[in-house]
């Protein structure tokens, strides 16, 4: 794995405005950065990136078959007492996943070490399947990468795939806060791929769905059977509406289950399951006496936090970089330090993408600082030898 300079293409910003790619500058702040990319060799990213995350990925599963069977765990995870039949019974009903990401610590010299799990609503997608491939086609075209040059990224035709075998070709719902360019931006592009599969695809702003007896409905007066949410599990179990009986005559993408791996003590948890596993950190809960055992190093996470918000790294007992933000209400775990790989001052962050379970592709985004967060650039890869 390296990290080199990179020449942008001349008419990039024209390519973005084609292929719709709003967010390349996000608040005034360029997001998209094609001036360096990242080389892998092909045994780096199979030995090391994808059959860890096949691996992890099936440790998991088995997590959270643990997980849904103890009201104990429920109550170390804080899953709301009243959402954790619901839970339950999606995962006993084996409800479908469309996607998640494994977030690495990564810089070849050693195995991927997981820092967390997006598994309910990541975003970098629509970068990661297709923005960085048209990249790499046209930088080939133009002869400034070999022939040979491939990526590790079969996300488009998985989801694809993937829309197909959940939706069958019926009426998709999709909402997400359209406030947001890069969420909304996501689910737009998630509903395409669901176009593309067959499906109808109706994409719409959280606030345009309604309650109405069991049902949810959208604006038109159709009723929500299956909806894509962008919008996190935990927010949505703090909503009144989740008591109604509609959380259980809808179809939820992702489902219910899925919301005791978007959270950070499931870190803990899986440790507890599997110690000393190589591509696992040390992680306990922070209320809890084992904690001690990571002595004055570690990082410091809530159990529920999006963006790297409210995330302390802590060494020798002093904090060396830490993010605000309103999360950590419902409690902490503390990680075992592993920073990322320094670059020439740059921080990568490796997302491996799962469609459907299968590993299906990578997304890179850097820092200047050991922390990533939501202004953090997005960096295309290469696979090179």
């Amino acid at each position: 794995m390296r990290r080199e300079a990179s020449p942008p293409r001349p008419d990039f910003e024209r390519h973005f405005a084609e292929i719709g790619f709003t967010y390349a500058n996000m608040d005034g702040v360029r997001y998209w950065d094609e001036n360096a990319r990242y080389a892998f060799s092909l045994r780096e990213i199979e030995e090391d990136i994808e059959a860890p995350t096949a691996e992890l990925d099936a440790m998991c599963l088995d997590l959270v078959g643990r997980i849904v069977e103890s009201q104990e765990m429920m109550e170390r995870l804080r899953i709301p007492a009243h959402a954790r039949d619901l839970v339950a019974e999606s995962w006993k009903k084996r409800e479908p996943s469309l996607y998640g990401r494994f977030d690495f610590a990564y810089d070849g010299r050693g195995p991927a070490k997981l820092l967390e799990y997006n598994a309910d609503t990541p975003t970098s997608l629509y970068e990661s399947a297709v923005v960085q491939w048209y990249w790499l086609e046209h930088l080939v075209e133009s002869g400034d990468l070999p022939r040979g040059a491939d990526q590790f990224n079969s996300l488009h035709d998985k989801l694809i795939a993937r829309w197909g075998e959940i939706a069958q070709k019926s009426l998709i719902h999709l909402a997400a806060i359209s406030d947001s360019v890069e969420d909304f931006g996501t689910t737009a592009y998630l509903a395409d791929c669901a176009t593309q599969a067959g499906s109808v695809a109706a994409l719409l702003d959280m606030q345009d769905i309604g309650l109405k007896g069991a049902n949810f409905y959208d604006r038109e007066g159709r009723r929500i059977e299956t909806l894509f949410k962008l919008y996190p599990w935990e927010w949505m179990f703090a909503d009144e509406f989740s008591h109604a009986p509609t959380m259980r005559n809808t179809r939820f993408v992702e489902p219910p289950w899925k919301t005791v791996l978007s959270n950070k003590g499931m870190l803990a948890l899986l440790w507890e399951m599997a110690p000393g596993h190589p591509n696992l950190l040390e992680c306990n809960f922070a209320d809890e006496p084992r904690a001690a055992a990571l002595g004055e190093s570690y990082a410091r996470k809530p159990l529920f936090s999006r963006e790297g918000a409210n995330v302390s790294l802590v060494r020798d007992g002093r904090a060396i970089v830490s993010t605000p933000g309103s999360y950590g209400a419902e409690g902490h775990v503390l990680q075992a330090l592993h920073l990322l790989g320094n670059f020439d001052g740059r921080y990568p962050v490796l997302g491996s993408w799962l469609v459907g379970g299968a590993p299906a592709g990578m997304g890179i985004r850097e820092d200047v600082s050991p922390l990533t967060s939501n202004s953090s650039r997005f960096v295309p890869h290469v696979i090179l030898d």
